[in-house]
């Protein structure tokens, strides 16, 4: 190996940072999923999609909205209500400020969250939800400094998500091959992706996979699913693309999912059920953790001492996750990404689709970020 495996950095982060826990591998543990987490939503602001990203929405399954699934990132199609700014001076930055600067009649919401985009302490909210109800979603995020002000831009979404992401990782226990709750957890990312969008899978026979879609006649339109999914992505009809969804999953610890290359039965369950399923080495895991938490460079040692801050003993103090971030850290992690993207994009190999590409795949998602959705959501 040319880097230290996963378990060897788990045992660091437990003797170093987790000393004070009872369990400090499993504490560890927990911490390197929220890391799987934060990598991915970072991903998704480097590659641009910020601004259409919420977190951790509860959507529910395709014609069955009893029944709903919480997601940590959906992606929406967006239209922008205002860009503002706000002085430094009138922080926290909370939904009534927002309201207020934009005007009520452009603004006219009641009921609005109590969140604060930005605290008097700079923790920052990512994806910062400022109203919902049962049709709409009005989301804030925080844009560039200017002198003492801060550009907010406040974004409507259509409540149906055009994709989604979800991150998988279980740890492994001492003296066990695998985690126990290892299948289990697959499972249920296998039917959250198999249940939220209108695009069904179905098996044949042969094994051959198929694609089954609803029509709003009740016809069912049938073809092979690869050759559907590209048929929906470059497609601008209603009856295909308003109740898709795009599923992409992201696993990570080789001690359980093994590689890409070698799947076990839990990758297996994964690899079939989702449109599209990332692996993050352990190699691209480590580098993360080595180049912002253990050893940063200068550029980026606000990272680490976020994650130290969070990780201190002391109850109500995280401020290093995909939710709420230091903005310092945030400013890190954000130049990280812009400095060693292309090499990011290495840590991942892609379990399915076959002979797949990351570039297809940012193509896939620019391709249903871009259409016109005001026109085919009509």
């Amino acid at each position: 190996m040319s880097y230290e495996s996963i378990d060897v950095r788990q045992n660091v982060l437990a003797r170093e940072m987790f000393h004070y826990t009872r369990d400090s591998k499993k504490a560890a543990g927990r911490a390197l999923g929220t890391l799987v987490e934060i990598i991915n939503f970072y991903l998704l602001k480097a590659w641009g999609h910020e601004r259409r990203t919420a977190i951790e929405r509860r959507i529910p399954e395709y014609a069955n909205p009893d029944l709903t699934h919480n997601v940590e990132f959906t992606l929406h199609p967006t239209h922008n209500i205002a860009t503002i700014e706000l002085e430094s001076s009138v922080l926290p930055f909370t939904p009534r400020k927002i309201q207020r600067k934009i005007g009520k009649d452009s603004l006219h919401l009641n009921n609005l969250k109590n969140t604060q985009l930005l605290s008097r302490t700079r923790l920052l909210r990512n994806s910062c939800t400022i109203y919902e109800s049962e049709n709409e979603l009005v989301i804030a995020y925080l844009g560039n400094e200017i002198g003492d002000r801060w550009e907010i831009s406040v974004e409507s979404f259509h409540i149906h998500p055009f994709a989604l992401f979800e991150c998988n990782r279980v740890g492994v226990e001492e003296g066990m091959r695998k985690g126990p709750q290892t299948i289990e957890k697959a499972k249920q990312g296998a039917y959250v992706a198999r249940t939220v969008s209108s695009l069904q899978k179905i098996r044949k026979a042969d094994g051959s996979v198929y694609g089954v879609l609803p029509l709003p006649d009740n016809r069912l339109e049938v073809r092979p699913y690869d050759e559907f999914i590209q048929a929906i992505v470059n497609s601008d009809e209603h009856d295909l693309l308003s109740q898709f969804i795009l599923t992409v999953g992201v696993v990570s610890n080789h001690g359980n999912w093994f590689t890409s290359d070698d799947h076990n039965k839990e990758l297996r369950v994964l690899a079939q059920s989702y449109d599209w399923l990332l692996f993050l080495t352990d190699a691209g895991l480590v580098r993360f953790i080595e180049d912002l938490l253990l050893n940063p460079h200068e550029d980026y040692r606000s990272a680490r001492e976020a994650f130290l801050n969070s990780y201190s003993g002391t109850r109500g103090r995280n401020r290093f996750t995909k939710v709420t971030m230091r903005l310092a850290a945030d400013k890190a992690i954000q130049r990280y990404f812009d400095d060693h993207l292309t090499e990011i994009e290495d840590w991942f190999n892609i379990v399915s689709p076959v002979d797949a590409s990351i570039e297809a795949l940012k193509r896939e998602l620019d391709s249903r970020a871009h259409k016109d959705w005001e026109t085919i959501l009509k």
